[in-house]
């Protein structure tokens, strides 16, 4: 394929990116990927640069590049029925197929699924369903919802505010007043060092029972969580956590909305997130894996307790005043479909769970005594470094040197894509769930060559 040497100029002075510097950008003082190809875990640009994805995309290319399986799905429901809305009762055979396979493969207290594009727009949705359910039983004022610190739920004006990231709340005037923000369950980035594992879950479970107290349990509608921290540094719960937290929201009834766009369909190596942390969610919200990204689509999962009182409310109001042009889109339905398809096919969920022990230990083994190295942590095919300027006093690196950047970009160089995580210098990796032990080794000698360029 000839190269189109007008791109560039185009995409400079076209183009508004998400989470980008647009100055530099515009100006031409950043560079752009201009990607045009992928197999596997591997993507190729129009320079003919060919790429390790370590990251997938964004958490979500579960079943790799290039599955001809999902393409043809996709050209053949185009050409049948490119699109119909699912308004009033309306549906096709990929989107109903796709919503029993769903509910086949989530925790068996759930009862439905509602469809839309993704994360985002699939976490408003939970938040308006939470305050519907509240209103129907009569309890108008339990309406606020908690998030934690570092976590990440969306882009949006609620689901701007649940997330707990300045980069997303700066000069927008988030977070919305609706919104609560409680401790981060970041085990490594506790205040008191000498705290156990249980001390810190403790202290997590106190800091919750605080903040409910403060507010008034008769306030608060709904706790939002990732089975484990994506963004906010690819931090799974210390053990316990979950169990605690959902103690606390039993007694004062406070619904539990598991987020699970990035560990849901077998990162973690198990199905769901839920599954794998014991967790019992009124809500569940899916995206990323539910298609591996070959189109738009997401979900929110509601609980046969949510849908009892779904039903009563439309009985009681009419039909329930929610939707989106595009929920459940038969093109990203048939994507749905043929993506789960090809998951037990090639027992990726499996290959999750060995291949990110595997992948865990090898960077053990390659930074467990580096200076520099303050956390090696995972689970699944989530995994992380975080780097440190003093390791024994766990001192971090002025921000301002940009230490996590470097390093990411140092890994690029090496042919190697990994993630520069926000709020602190982490490099992070969810590579598609695909990947080879060779594959896996590759990453981490890339890794090794990096830090050692960076971290001299």
């Amino acid at each position: 394929m000839l190269k189109n040497d007008r791109l560039d100029e185009w995409d400079r002075s076209s183009f508004f990116h998400p989470s980008t510097h647009l100055a530099q950008h515009a100006r031409g003082e950043s560079p752009n990927r201009i990607v045009t190809g992928g197999s596997g875990v591997f993507i190729e640009d129009r320079d003919g640069n060919r790429l390790l994805d370590a990251f997938a995309g964004l958490y979500c290319v579960n079943v790799g590049y290039g599955r001809t399986e999902i393409a043809d799905a996709i050209a053949e429901q185009a050409r049948e029925l490119a699109y119909y809305h699912a308004y009033v009762g309306h549906g096709t055979e990929a989107s109903i197929t796709l919503a029993k396979m769903i509910m086949d493969r989530a925790p068996k207290h759930m009862s439905k699924v509602y469809f839309g594009l993704g994360g985002s727009d699939a976490n408003e949705t939970n938040i308006k369903l939470v305050w519907y359910y509240n209103n129907i039983i009569g309890r108008p004022e339990k309406k606020k919802i908690i998030s934690r610190w570092r976590g990440y739920h969306g882009s949006g004006l609620m689901t701007g505010s649940l997330t707990g990231l300045e980069l997303f709340h700066k000069k927008f005037d988030l977070p919305l007043s609706t919104v609560l923000h409680t401790v981060a369950p970041d085990y490594f980035r506790r205040d008191d060092l000498s705290m156990s594992e249980s001390d810190f879950v403790a202290y997590c479970a106190a800091e919750l029972e605080a903040l409910i107290e403060r507010e008034g349990a008769d306030t608060i509608g709904a706790f939002i969580g990732e089975p484990v921290l994506g963004t906010g540094g690819i931090t799974p719960p210390p053990a316990g956590y979950w169990e605690a937290i959902q103690a606390i929201l039993k007694k004062h009834d406070i619904l539990l909305i598991a987020d699970e766009v990035v560990t849901g369909f077998g990162r973690l190596g198990s199905m769901f997130g839920s599954d794998h942390y014991g967790m019992e969610p009124d809500i569940i919200t899916i995206a990323k894996g539910l298609t591996s990204a070959y189109a738009p689509l997401s979900g929110s999962i509601v609980s046969d307790k949510v849908w009892t009182v779904l039903e009563k409310g439309t009985d009681e109001f009419g039909p329930i005043g929610h939707g989106w042009t595009y929920s459940a889109h038969p093109i990203g339905a048939a994507a749905g479909v043929a993506n789960l398809e090809l998951i037990d096919k090639l027992g990726l969920v499996k290959n999750a769970a060995k291949a990110g022990a595997y992948f865990k230990a090898a960077l053990t083994d390659a930074f467990k005594d580096h200076a520099h190295v303050g956390d090696i942590r995972g689970e699944g095919l989530m995994c992380a470094l975080e780097f440190v300027e003093d390791r024994a006093g766990r001192t971090y690196f002025d921000p301002a040197k940009k230490v996590g950047p470097q390093i990411s970009a140092a890994l690029l160089a090496e042919g190697v894509i990994g993630r520069a995580m926000p709020q602190g210098d982490i490099l992070g990796f969810a590579p598609p769930l695909c990947i080879t032990e060779s594959e896996l080794d590759r990453v981490v000698d890339a890794t090794r060559q990096a830090v050692s360029a960076v971290l001299k």
